[in-house]
């Protein structure tokens, strides 16, 4: 640890932010933010092997969990939210826990990712196995919440990966799969809800994104499994079986109130 520096603590590019004009300031976090999808590019060969190792693992019935705390905390438990309306899939498939527990969703619980063995434990309250997947999402690479749990799932031989913006932190010596985003110092100095956590929400959205894909959520480069919870979605659906089928809208809006599904209408009306 005494040698370990964390680049997403160092010191801000930028002098006097305070005195800038509005443009200033945005055209600067915006030149910033211009740098991350470049830095996420670097990781695709690691994050291509860890979605195939997840894809296989959920095929057999496994499970991917996302554990963090605060801002990597909470979009862990955004990515994971999203899948069961756009992809369709159990909400037990991709789980997101933060150290704290709810609470810490809209409110900081002092000191929750100081407990090196609060991840284990949480993780055993869905009764975790070697078919499950964990993934440790922390900026820094130094959340002990993180760091614990990874270790603790090492032990019980589950697959681990982690998602950081700094070079061979401590929560890579726990990851199976090193997802090492490197965006360089933040805007604000250490502010990295910026940078780092948009890294770590596009790498999110390639996993999971992905392994839907792989797993025949998506047909063509359609959300055929979407849960259909609003007017809007209601109507995207019927454009999709519109387009597939060759039907005009107020057909395709009965055959999916019919079926369900987008897929159950395309599927059982082209035959």
């Amino acid at each position: 640890m005494s040698d370990f520096i964390k680049i997403t603590e160092q010191n801000s590019l930028y002098n006097d932010i305070e005195k800038m004009s509005t443009t200033e300031m945005l055209t600067n976090i915006n030149n910033e933010d211009q740098k991350v999808a470049l830095a996420v590019q670097k990781q695709i060969p690691i994050i291509s092997k860890l979605v195939d190792v997840i894809s296989e693992k959920l095929e057999k019935g496994g499970r991917l969990f996302y554990i963090g705390a605060g801002t990597s905390g909470r979009l862990g438990i955004l990515d994971a939210s999203e899948c069961p309306p756009t992809f369709g899939v159990d909400s037990n498939m991709v789980i997101g826990l933060i150290a704290g527990g709810d609470e810490a969703i809209r409110i900081a619980v002092e000191n929750a990712e100081d407990d090196k063995k609060q991840a284990i434990k949480d993780l055993e309250d869905y009764k975790i196995d070697q078919l499950d997947v964990v993934i440790g999402i922390a900026a820094s690479g130094t959340t002990p919440y993180v760091i614990g749990g990874l270790e603790d799932c090492q032990n019980k031989e589950i697959v681990t990966a982690c998602i950081t913006c700094n070079k061979n932190s401590p929560v890579s010596q726990f990851s199976d799969f090193s997802i090492e985003v490197i965006v360089g110092p933040e805007f604000i100095t250490g502010s990295s809800r910026m940078k780092a956590g948009t890294a770590q929400k596009m790498v999110l959205n390639m996993i999971s994104t992905s392994v839907m894909i792989k797993l025949g959520r998506v047909k063509n480069n359609k959300m055929v499994d979407m849960q259909l919870s609003n007017q809007k979605l209601i109507e995207r659906g019927s454009k999709m079986i519109s387009e597939a089928l060759n039907l005009d809208l107020s057909t395709s809006e009965e055959l999916l109130r019919k079926h369900g599904s987008v897929r159950k209408a395309i599927d059982n009306e082209a035959h």
